[in-house]
């Protein structure tokens, strides 16, 4: 097998080499379209696996690149047992979503195009990950922010989706300055951008106090809007006007597992930038509570499994936020997985009925079994339910946040994780009842039926790392990869190696308790009338929660609005002050020659009566003044 040296590089190339090909491809080439993005995933996706068994540790190499102002960047990797285990998590997720694309745009007339941008999309992901350079970095940053603009948008006769497009592109271009302006601090600071010498100038102390902090709220800016942390997160339920499969994609393992990745990748900066942690632990407190509580009023199935990422998201930000590297890593796999999961089920369900709105399906259970208990797998993993993988990852969260050190931060973690957990039962156990069980609420739902092989082969696949990833978490390979080496600074964040159900101790029960008491909750509510919705027990705080507490509203008020008044105001200065000089000086000068063309214009003998005129006077000045 190749050195990780040699893979590394590979690993993106595979993606972007597809896409480069793709998109020169006519829009009717669907065949050479889907071969050419399978394929390329495929490929990327055995890279991958091959950098999984062979990375055990650090791994470098670079290139130089171009050089400016005295500071080189570099084409190079930097790889770790963290950076293969999410390129995998990447890898896969790309693949199942290409192949359940043929399925699900079957009659799209741009799909050639479209299974392009998800090739870009995967590359420019796979190189923030293997990444050693931060301009290599942030090029991979960017260029996911346009294949989203892209993806999003991709529907263009569903009115929302390029307003949801534009919106998501440029809600994370807010973050993104402040990404970029961090990126070029540190570098400017340590002499480098590569992430190694960025890394040993922080440790060594080489980069002042003042400057480090600027540079990690810089950063946390932009790993704000890639993951949709408050308050930057209003983009993605929005993005759920995309197609389903780039639901997926950018849900689970691409766009907003994007920003906690990077902040393990630069982990000691922010450790040391303070107070960049608690920031971002504050953010990760209100939408972790903020993405449970608009998940419970939502009607559209895939906005429920929007604001649910958000709050998973949020999870993963507060297990960085107490020093848990390895917990929020470890979130972010079993996420990917389960998200994934639940993404392309929902899918199905919507390509079966025909419509998003929960309201509209009901009693799918008997016509799309198999669906049904992909589904049920995801959401019991979603929920924490063990021994699904995201039991064993929400309790290592929930076990660092207990675990760490003083501080009101970690309880507070704590205790927003736990009362969520129950949050998150009640809202997946309604969606669960409201989709599946019951009488059908409509036509589609009377009459719907399994998806192609296309679209169910992915979603029977994932079902395997959402029921079996987490209880890999506990073998000494997978472990070793997640958790930094065990110092006074980074103590080792995952539950003890031999942890297992029949050695659960009291901790542990809280969280099951809470899914308890969510989840009997919502099937309660439920029984009384089963064509009912369980969200009317919320009562007047439903509109609240649906509007996700009106922060869209308090946006458009204080920024969107202001902003475009702004610009209609230097739109009509630039038209009426600068402009209208330019032109008035034009037509100015214009009026001056046409009314000296006229005094010019004249008929033909009293042009010439006019010359002789002239002519006599001109001889009797020349007489007049020879005699003088």
């Amino acid at each position: 097998m190749m050195a990780p040296e040699t893979l590394g590089p590979l690993l993106p190339l595979a993606s972007l080499l597809a896409a480069a090909v793709g998109l020169l491809l006519p829009r009717g080439a669907r065949t050479a379209a889907a071969a050419l993005g399978i394929g390329g995933s495929a490929l990327a996706l055995l890279v991958a696996v091959g950098l999984a068994v062979t990375v055990d540790g650090p791994v470098e190499a670079s290139t130089r690149w171009v050089e400016f102002g005295g500071l080189t960047v570099t084409l190079g990797i930097r790889l770790d047992g963290a950076a293969a285990l999410v390129a995998l998590a990447v890898t896969v997720v790309a693949l199942a979503v290409q192949v359940y694309s043929v399925g699900y745009l079957h009659d799209d007339s741009r799909y050639a195009p479209y299974a392009a941008q998800v090739s870009l999309f995967t590359a420019a992901m796979l190189i923030v990950v293997v990444a050693g350079d931060l301009i290599l970095l942030l090029v991979g940053w960017e260029v996911m922010g346009i294949c989203s603009y892209l993806l999003i948008g991709h529907d263009r006769r569903l009115p929302a989706a390029p307003a949801a497009a534009v919106k998501a592109f440029l809600v994370t271009r807010v973050g993104d300055v402040g990404f970029l302006l961090g990126i070029a601090l540190l570098g400017i600071a340590a002499g480098s951008f590569r992430i190694s010498d960025v890394l040993a100038a922080v440790g060594s102390g080489e980069i002042g106090g003042g400057t480090l902090t600027a540079a990690a709220l810089l950063l946390l800016a932009g790993v704000a809007g890639k993951s949709a942390l408050f308050p930057l997160h209003t983009w993605l339920p929005d993005a759920m006007a995309g197609p389903t499969p780039i639901s997926a994609l950018i849900h689970a393992a691409t766009m907003v597992a994007a920003g906690i990745y990077v902040v393990t990748r630069l982990d000691p900066v922010f450790a040391a930038g303070d107070p960049a942690l608690l920031v971002l632990g504050v953010l990760a407190v209100v939408t972790i509570v903020l993405g449970g509580l608009a998940a419970t009023a939502q009607d559209d199935i895939k906005r429920v499994l929007a604001w649910s990422t958000v709050s998973q998201i949020g999870y993963m930000a507060g297990a960085l936020a107490v020093g848990a590297t390895g917990a929020a890593l470890f979130h972010l796999l079993t996420h990917a997985a389960f998200k994934a999961l639940l993404f392309l089920a929902a899918g199905s369900v919507i390509h079966a009925v025909g419509s998003n709105s929960m309201g509209e399906m009901g009693g799918l259970r008997r016509r799309m079994p198999a669906t049904f208990w992909s589904m049920t797998v995801g959401l019991a993993a979603l929920v924490g339910l063990p021994p699904l993988a995201g039991f064993w990852s929400k309790e290592a969260v929930l076990h660092a946040a207990s675990s760490a050190g003083a501080g009101w931060l970690p309880p507070l973690v704590y205790a927003v994780g736990l009362v969520t957990v129950a949050i998150t039962a009640w809202y997946a156990t309604r969606l669960w009842l409201r989709t599946f069980f019951g009488a059908p609420r409509s036509s589609g739902a009377r009459t719907a039926h399994e998806p192609p092989a296309a679209m169910a082969g992915p979603v029977l696949l994932l079902v395997v790392p959402s029921a079996l990833l987490g209880l890999a978490g506990y073998t000494d390979w997978l472990a070793g990869r997640l958790l930094p080496p065990a110092t006074a600074e980074h103590p080792s964040d995952l539950l003890p190696a031999h942890t297992n159900l029949m050695h659960l101790g009291p901790e542990v029960a809280l969280p099951l308790a809470a899914l308890l008491v969510g989840g009997v909750g919502a099937w309660l509510l439920w029984r009384r009338d089963t064509a009912a919705d369980p969200a009317t027990a919320l009562g007047p705080a439903r509109r609240m929660f649906a509007a996700a507490f009106g922060l869209d509203a308090l946006q458009r008020a204080v920024v969107v609005r202001p902003v475009v008044a702004l610009a209609r105001a230097a739109r009509r200065t630039d038209e009426t002050a600068v402009d209208g000089t330019v032109t008035g000086t034009g037509r100015a000068t214009v009026a001056l020659g046409r009314g000296l063309a006229v005094l010019h214009r004249a008929g033909l003998p009293r042009a010439a009566s006019a010359v002789l005129v002239g002519a006599l006077l001109v001889a009797v000045a020349a007489a007049t003044l020879g005699v003088l």
